[in-house]
Protein backbone atom coordinates (compact mmCIF):
# COMPACT_ATOMS: atom_id res chain seq x y z
CA UNK A 1 0.00 0.00 0.00
CA UNK A 2 1.65 3.25 -0.87
CA UNK A 3 0.35 5.37 1.85
CA UNK A 4 2.76 8.63 0.71
CA UNK A 5 5.10 10.39 -1.40
CA UNK A 6 7.66 12.48 -1.17
CA UNK A 7 9.54 13.10 -4.21
CA UNK A 8 10.10 16.15 -7.40
CA UNK A 9 7.24 17.21 -9.31
CA UNK A 10 7.82 16.10 -12.96
CA UNK A 11 5.07 17.72 -14.37
CA UNK A 12 1.38 18.74 -13.42
CA UNK A 13 -1.56 18.96 -15.14
CA UNK A 14 -5.46 20.06 -13.84
CA UNK A 15 -6.04 16.79 -12.71
CA UNK A 16 -2.81 14.80 -12.63
CA UNK A 17 0.94 15.15 -11.11
CA UNK A 18 3.95 12.94 -11.99
CA UNK A 19 6.26 12.77 -8.80
CA UNK A 20 9.76 11.26 -9.13
CA UNK A 21 10.87 8.97 -6.20
CA UNK A 22 14.10 8.26 -6.47
CA UNK A 23 14.16 7.70 -10.52
CA UNK A 24 10.63 6.36 -10.32
CA UNK A 25 7.56 8.13 -11.76
CA UNK A 26 4.61 7.95 -9.76
CA UNK A 27 1.26 9.61 -12.14
CA UNK A 28 -1.09 10.70 -8.92
CA UNK A 29 -4.51 11.51 -9.79
CA UNK A 30 -5.40 15.14 -7.79
CA UNK A 31 -7.86 18.02 -7.44
CA UNK A 32 -7.87 20.97 -9.85
CA UNK A 33 -6.88 23.41 -6.47
CA UNK A 34 -4.23 21.30 -4.91
CA UNK A 35 -1.39 22.81 -4.01
CA UNK A 36 1.41 21.45 -5.91
CA UNK A 37 4.72 23.31 -6.30
CA UNK A 38 6.02 23.94 -9.48
CA UNK A 39 8.01 21.83 -12.24
CA UNK A 40 11.49 21.09 -10.09
CA UNK A 41 10.09 21.48 -6.82
CA UNK A 42 9.69 19.04 -3.71
CA UNK A 43 6.03 17.73 -2.91
CA UNK A 44 4.73 15.45 -0.63
CA UNK A 45 1.37 13.99 -1.17
CA UNK A 46 -0.99 11.61 1.25
CA UNK A 47 -2.07 8.72 -1.10
CA UNK A 48 -4.71 6.08 -1.65
CA UNK A 49 -3.56 3.17 -3.85
CA UNK A 50 -7.25 2.03 -5.87
CA UNK A 51 -6.89 -1.45 -6.99
CA UNK A 52 -9.33 -2.68 -9.89
CA UNK A 53 -9.13 -5.54 -12.35
CA UNK A 54 -7.50 -3.27 -14.99
CA UNK A 55 -5.66 -0.95 -13.33
CA UNK A 56 -4.28 0.77 -10.40
CA UNK A 57 -4.47 4.03 -9.69
CA UNK A 58 -2.81 6.35 -7.29
CA UNK A 59 -5.21 9.90 -5.75
CA UNK A 60 -3.01 12.06 -3.96
CA UNK A 61 -3.88 15.18 -1.35
CA UNK A 62 -1.66 17.55 0.42
CA UNK A 63 -3.09 17.66 3.43
CA UNK A 64 -3.91 14.05 5.82
CA UNK A 65 -7.84 15.86 6.68
CA UNK A 66 -8.27 15.47 2.66
CA UNK A 67 -7.08 12.14 2.07
CA UNK A 68 -9.13 10.83 5.24
CA UNK A 69 -12.33 12.15 4.18
CA UNK A 70 -11.55 10.88 0.39
CA UNK A 71 -11.33 7.50 1.98
CA UNK A 72 -14.18 7.82 3.87
CA UNK A 73 -16.48 8.87 1.02
CA UNK A 74 -15.33 5.88 -0.96
CA UNK A 75 -17.27 3.96 2.12
CA UNK A 76 -20.73 5.36 1.02
CA UNK A 77 -22.70 2.67 -1.40
CA UNK A 78 -22.19 3.73 -4.90
CA UNK A 79 -19.30 6.31 -4.50
CA UNK A 80 -16.24 5.70 -6.45
CA UNK A 81 -12.65 7.36 -6.65
CA UNK A 82 -13.76 9.62 -9.36
CA UNK A 83 -16.40 10.89 -7.78
CA UNK A 84 -15.16 11.43 -4.19
CA UNK A 85 -11.69 12.80 -5.69
CA UNK A 86 -14.71 15.66 -7.59
CA UNK A 87 -16.16 16.29 -4.05
CA UNK A 88 -13.13 17.06 -2.70
CA UNK A 89 -11.99 19.27 -5.85
CA UNK A 90 -15.74 20.70 -5.18
CA UNK A 91 -15.61 21.60 -1.56
CA UNK A 92 -13.03 22.18 1.27
CA UNK A 93 -13.24 18.97 3.86
CA UNK A 94 -15.16 20.97 6.21
CA UNK A 95 -17.45 22.50 4.19
CA UNK A 96 -18.30 18.59 2.73
CA UNK A 97 -18.20 17.42 6.66
CA UNK A 98 -20.67 20.27 7.61
CA UNK A 99 -22.77 19.33 4.81
CA UNK A 100 -23.15 15.87 5.69
CA UNK A 101 -23.87 16.20 9.17
CA UNK A 102 -26.11 18.91 8.51
CA UNK A 103 -28.29 16.92 5.19
CA UNK A 104 -27.10 20.49 3.38
CA UNK A 105 -28.33 18.92 0.22
CA UNK A 106 -27.50 22.29 -2.10
CA UNK A 107 -24.32 22.23 -1.22
CA UNK A 108 -23.71 18.52 -1.97
CA UNK A 109 -25.68 18.54 -5.32
CA UNK A 110 -23.11 21.35 -6.23
CA UNK A 111 -20.73 18.39 -6.92
CA UNK A 112 -20.48 17.27 -10.14
CA UNK A 113 -21.97 13.42 -10.40
CA UNK A 114 -24.08 14.25 -7.23
CA UNK A 115 -27.68 14.07 -7.77
CA UNK A 116 -30.48 14.58 -5.06
CA UNK A 117 -30.57 10.51 -3.95
CA UNK A 118 -26.66 10.51 -4.09
CA UNK A 119 -26.58 13.28 -1.70
CA UNK A 120 -29.07 11.57 0.30
CA UNK A 121 -27.22 8.18 0.87
CA UNK A 122 -23.86 10.54 1.69
CA UNK A 123 -26.02 11.81 4.80
CA UNK A 124 -27.59 8.63 5.73
CA UNK A 125 -24.55 6.74 5.70
CA UNK A 126 -21.55 9.01 6.91
CA UNK A 127 -23.76 11.63 9.02
CA UNK A 128 -22.60 9.66 12.37
CA UNK A 129 -19.21 9.23 10.48
CA UNK A 130 -18.27 13.00 9.71
CA UNK A 131 -16.70 13.45 13.41
CA UNK A 132 -17.11 15.82 16.07
CA UNK A 133 -18.80 18.82 13.21
CA UNK A 134 -21.81 16.82 12.74
CA UNK A 135 -23.00 18.91 16.39
CA UNK A 136 -23.46 21.70 13.97
CA UNK A 137 -26.78 22.87 13.61
CA UNK A 138 -28.08 24.07 10.58
CA UNK A 139 -28.01 27.55 11.36
CA UNK A 140 -24.40 27.51 12.64
CA UNK A 141 -25.36 27.51 16.15
CA UNK A 142 -24.63 24.70 18.31
CA UNK A 143 -22.64 24.43 22.13
CA UNK A 144 -19.12 23.39 22.87
CA UNK A 145 -16.73 22.71 20.02
CA UNK A 146 -19.08 23.03 17.11
CA UNK A 147 -18.75 26.85 17.32
CA UNK A 148 -15.30 27.31 17.06
CA UNK A 149 -13.61 27.39 13.76
CA UNK A 150 -14.22 24.19 12.16
CA UNK A 151 -10.27 24.44 10.54
CA UNK A 152 -9.23 24.69 14.74
CA UNK A 153 -11.25 21.69 15.49
CA UNK A 154 -10.34 19.23 12.57
CA UNK A 155 -6.39 20.16 13.11
CA UNK A 156 -7.23 19.52 16.72
CA UNK A 157 -9.14 16.17 16.27
CA UNK A 158 -6.40 15.04 13.87
CA UNK A 159 -3.34 15.72 16.49
CA UNK A 160 -5.73 13.71 19.49
CA UNK A 161 -5.89 10.87 16.81
CA UNK A 162 -2.49 10.58 16.50
CA UNK A 163 -2.55 10.49 20.12
CA UNK A 164 -3.64 7.06 20.20
CA UNK A 165 -7.54 8.67 21.71
CA UNK A 166 -10.73 7.15 20.52
CA UNK A 167 -13.16 8.65 17.77
CA UNK A 168 -15.55 8.39 20.56
CA UNK A 169 -13.46 10.05 23.01
CA UNK A 170 -12.13 12.65 20.88
CA UNK A 171 -15.89 13.63 20.00
CA UNK A 172 -16.94 14.12 23.52
CA UNK A 173 -13.39 15.98 24.81
CA UNK A 174 -13.98 18.37 21.69
CA UNK A 175 -18.02 18.90 22.63
CA UNK A 176 -16.94 19.55 26.21
CA UNK A 177 -14.68 22.48 25.78
CA UNK A 178 -16.18 26.15 26.08
CA UNK A 179 -16.82 27.58 22.43
CA UNK A 180 -16.06 30.60 23.89
CA UNK A 181 -13.23 30.34 25.17
CA UNK A 182 -10.31 28.57 22.43
CA UNK A 183 -10.00 30.30 19.12
CA UNK A 184 -7.31 28.39 17.66
CA UNK A 185 -5.94 24.61 17.20
CA UNK A 186 -3.51 24.93 20.29
CA UNK A 187 -5.39 26.14 22.43
CA UNK A 188 -8.39 23.84 21.46
CA UNK A 189 -6.08 20.86 22.03
CA UNK A 190 -4.59 21.79 25.31
CA UNK A 191 -8.55 22.09 26.88
CA UNK A 192 -9.67 18.79 25.03
CA UNK A 193 -6.45 17.27 26.59
CA UNK A 194 -7.24 18.66 30.35
CA UNK A 195 -11.31 17.18 29.90
CA UNK A 196 -9.81 13.90 28.69
CA UNK A 197 -7.57 13.77 31.38
CA UNK A 198 -10.67 14.57 33.66
CA UNK A 199 -12.94 11.88 31.85
CA UNK A 200 -9.96 9.31 32.45
CA UNK A 201 -9.69 10.23 35.99
CA UNK A 202 -12.81 10.15 36.66
CA UNK A 203 -12.71 6.12 35.07
CA UNK A 204 -10.25 5.06 37.62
Amino acid sequence: MIARLTGTVLDRTATAVVVDVHGVGYLVHVTPGAEVPPRGQQVTLHTSLQVREDAMTLYGFTAAAELGLFELLLTSSGVGPRLALAALGTHRPDVLRTAIATDDQATLTAIPGVGRKVAQRLVLELKDKVGVVAQVSVDGRAGGAASLPVGAVEEARDALAALGYSASEVAAALAAVDGDAPEDSAELLRAALRNLGTARAGQT
